[in-house]
């Protein structure tokens, strides 16, 4: 419990699930042309509940306008590749990508863990806009990593995808939202709190106990 960061070279799908429910999130690390899991176990956690949830004027306005729509789980391999091509250093990567796309195809209940892929899209268009990946655990979600379109006309969108995933994660009876790191500005503008080590874990543990929703399966 004094460290935080491990690293490993075993890629299992179980051995990635039963850290991911005992709190770590894990990246990469490239060495020596080796890709390492590299498995967190925080200091410090930003958890958003979903009555903290703040929406500013401009994303207000954009809900008005109702040109996007959230979708999920429908163009999850566009949104991995989102990543490498917005990202120029892109952790979800090589090993790491094809245990998430393995684990989103091979689902089952047993191990109340789901991978899922969340896209914004322009209505009109049905151009991708906005997304990221993370994973349910019992009644948590949990960010890995996402994009938004940099051009100028869908500004603002990354944050309007933010708020409907929170939308929609409440809707259907999770009870929070964990964002990891709390050091980024936005995810304390959008209602996070950020919890110690300890505190996390506490919640944490219980959440996860749940099994998932049916909704998501």
């Amino acid at each position: 419990m004094q460290n935080s960061y491990y690293w490993s070279d075993d890629w299992n799908e179980a051995f990635y699930i039963e850290l991911a429910k005992a709190g770590f999130i894990s990246t990469t690390h490239d060495e020596k042309e080796i890709l390492l899991l590299l498995p967190e176990l925080q200091y410090d956690y930003a958890l958003l509940d979903f009555q903290d949830l703040h929406i500013s004027h401009k994303v207000q306005k954009l809900l008005k306008n109702n040109d996007y729509e959230l979708c999920i789980n429908n163009r999850f391999a566009e949104v991995i590749e989102r990543f490498s091509q917005q990202h120029k250093y892109n952790w979800l990567k090589g090993k790491y990508a094809q245990l998430l796309k393995n684990l989103h195809l091979n689902y089952h209940p047993k191990n109340n863990f789901k991978v899922i892929s969340v896209e914004l899209l322009c209505k009109e268009s049905g151009e991708l806009i906005a997304g990221e990946v993370g994973y349910i655990i019992g009644k948590t979600y949990t960010s890995l990593s996402g994009f938004s379109s940099k051009n100028k006309i869908h500004t603002n969108c990354g944050t309007l995808q933010l708020v409907l995933l929170a939308k929609y994660l409440e809707e259907n009876n999770l009870e929070f939202w964990n964002f990891g790191h709390p050091h980024m500005t936005y995810k304390q503008k959008l209602g996070c709190k950020i919890y110690t080590r300890h505190d996390f874990l506490t919640r944490w543990n219980l959440a996860t106990q749940v099994p998932i929703s049916t909704e998501f399966i």
